[in-house]
Order: structure tokens, then sequence, then C-alpha cells
């Protein structure tokens, strides 16, 4: 089951790629959480657009992406390939590893990338896709920019929801 609008920000602490546990631990401000991966096409899409909206809200919101993605079954979703990854495309954002994949389970995230928007209380306030193009020429909507400029003026975003469009997460066998 899906996090619903205004539930709370499950706490967590994932091993990161850089070498840190990446934890909701002390945050302050707006946080998104973005279940992603490294061989996604959508993911890969939208990985500069994750990656910009990072830099320019830095100080403001905190940005974590999260890989739960099976890595026996998709070698390129593994923690080594996803530290060579970060590096390569110098994510300004923390990258972690739900090798167990619980914490997917307690957003009840289903695609890679699907965002969550949490606002300074910690509650749940915008869910779905970054925007609404995977060409970044084609973008008329940007859902989680507007829903980050809202939160941050203490109000509720104008779209709170959206269809994440994306590759869905590969559970473990029997998982999921």
């Amino acid at each position: 089951m899906t996090l619903a609008l205004g539930d709370p920000l499950p706490p967590f602490a994932l091993p990161g790629v850089d070498g840190s546990q990446t934890t909701t631990e002390g945050l302050e401000g707006p946080v998104v959480v973005a279940f992603w991966c490294n061989h996604c096409p959508y993911v890969r899409a939208w990985e500069d657009r994750l990656n910009a909206i990072a830099a320019d809200y830095a100080g403001r919101a905190t940005v974590i992406a999260v890989n739960a993605n099976d890595a026996d079954a998709y070698p390129a979703d593994g923690f080594p390939e996803m530290r060579e990854r970060a590096r390569e495309k110098a994510f300004g954002f923390a990258y972690a590893h739900d090798e167990s994949q619980a914490l997917a389970r307690r957003f009840g995230a289903e695609r890679t990338p699907e965002v969550f928007l949490f606002d300074g209380d910690g509650a749940l306030r915008y869910h779905g896709a970054i925007d609404d193009s995977t060409d970044a020429a084609g973008v008329r909507a940007t859902y989680l920019r507007d829903a980050l400029d809202a939160v941050s003026a203490g109000a509720a975003p104008g779209v709170a929801t959206t269809p994440a469009v994306g590759c869905t997460i590969k559970w473990r066998r029997g998982a999921g």
C-alpha cells in the first residue's frame, strides 16, 4: 500500500554511495525521496533534471535517491555500479541502497523514478513524477519543482499526485 498524502516520512538509514549512512535523522526542511536505479531508461531520462533540482534547492531541501532493485537479477543496479553512476553523473544528491527492499515496501513504491516529497514537518505533500516528459525539451509541467516551491512557502502543492512513469521496481523473486 502506497503512502497517502499527509503520512509521515518513514525513518530510515541506508548505506550511501559516498560511504556514509544516508538517514532521515536530523533532516530539516522539505525532503524528496526518489526511488531510482541505474539501468532504467526513464531514470536516465530524468537524472540530469533531478540533479538540477538538488542543486537549485541545495540548503533549502534534501534530495535522496534510493535504489531498491534486485541487483542479483539486474547487476547494473548493484552497489558498486551505483557508486560509479553517481561519480559519472556527479550526483548532487544522496544515493542510497535499499538492498532488503524494506523501505520501498514501506513507501509502497512501484516505479523508477517515483518521487515522494515531504514538508518540513515530515508529512507527505506530493507523490508521483518529476515532471511531465521524458524529453527535457518537452517539459510543460514541472510537478516536483512546483510542489517544492509551494511546500517551501508553507502552502499545499497545486498538484499533489501524478502518475509515476518509469520501470517497475525489480523485486526479488517472491517479494513485492
